[in-house]
């Protein structure tokens, strides 16, 4: 699949992982894939953005906002376990805070897509063939956010108040005044 992207996506990929490890994750999620679509301000999506009048700061800075272990609970919630059940049950035999006891670390090597990461890539393929594209560029992958509302990446864009009919405005705009892939 990844000979179908762009270099602005597979630039967006690689950089995603750069986000995940710079916050302290061990994966990469939907969000880190979201902040990596815009670190060059040139790319469709960044650009998409800017007309929706969102940057990456306003990105970054949401996603700092979540609660630490939202990611990981939306994870597990998945498999049907509830952080929050958990949470209280070690408190109560270990004392309240017992899981925050360690500070993050920043891993080193690869880090691995989380599913939802790895299911907004295979729907941004999608995008791309709904739009008849040959190739898959950032535009691609925020319609993907943009698709995918029970993701991290999807609640980030909804906190600062972008909606899903927004942001396909917005990205076949910017597709209009720059050549797509």
């Amino acid at each position: 699949m990844f000979e179908k992207f762009a270099k602005d996506a597979r630039e967006a990929v690689v950089g995603a992982q750069e986000e995940a490890r710079r916050l302290g994750v061990d994966r990469i999620g939907t969000e880190h894939v979201l902040l990596g679509t815009v670190r060059t301000p040139d790319t469709v999506a960044a650009r998409a953005l800017d007309r929706l009048g969102v940057g990456r700061a306003d990105l970054l800075a949401a996603v700092r906002a979540l609660p630490r272990d939202a990611i990981d609970a939306d994870a597990l919630a998945g498999v049907g376990i509830d952080l929050d059940a958990v949470r209280a049950q070690v408190e109560s035999a270990f004392g309240q805070g017992a899981l925050d006891a360690e500070p993050p670390r920043s891993p080193r090597g690869h880090l691995p897509f989380d599913t939802a990461a790895k299911k907004l890539l295979e729907v941004s393929l999608r995008e791309a063939l709904r739009y008849k594209h040959r190739r898959i560029d950032t535009g691609h992958l925020l319609l993907a956010v943009a698709r995918l509302d029970d993701t991290t990446a999807h609640r980030v864009l909804s906190s600062l108040g972008v909606r899903t009919e927004a942001v396909r405005e917005s990205v076949a705009a910017t597709w209009a005044d720059v050549p797509v892939g």
